[in-house]
């Protein structure tokens, strides 16, 4: 699993054009599935992204993860985390998992998440039209890779 994780002010997806949800100050997270994450990659990824000290304390070093603070979640579905750009002007998703493989561990992320921060996670709709709106707070911006847990 990929995540690139934003430390929002604010930030709102707006699916098809009509469909608003938001969230106030926390994590936006766009996630991408391939096919060979399990059950240990949500986990680890959950339990990582959840006690993530990214956030100010009051002398403004980020030593406050999103429990900390109270914020809240925000996953998107992204196969584009698994854009390969070695050839050519367009890029291959030959590694993004299909949605048969990619939804449940999707669904199942969102779940473990909202677990382990004590508070519903809010989402976009797999597979949908999405206009995502945000304010990156910093800015913050943090890339995880459940292969390569660097």
């Amino acid at each position: 699993m990929r995540a690139l994780i934003q430390r929002v002010e604010k930030a709102q997806v707006i699916i098809n054009k009509k469909d608003n949800r938001f969230i106030s100050k926390g994590l936006l997270i766009f996630i991408g599935v391939e096919n060979e994450d399990s059950e240990k990659d949500i986990e680890w990824l959950s339990a990582k992204i959840s006690k993530l000290r990214i956030f100010d304390d009051k002398e403004g070093v980020m030593n406050y993860s999103l429990i900390d603070i109270g914020g809240e979640a925000m996953v998107i579905s992204q196969f584009t985390l698994y854009a390969k750009t070695k050839k050519g002007s367009r890029p291959s998703y030959i590694r993004a998992a299909k949605p048969e493989i990619s939804i449940p561990i999707y669904e199942k992320f969102i779940e473990n998440l909202s677990d382990k921060i004590g508070r519903r996670v809010k989402s976009g709709d797999f597979g949908a039209h999405m206009d995502v709106e945000l304010i990156n707070d910093g800015p913050v911006s943090i890339w995880i890779d459940t292969k390569n847990k660097e």
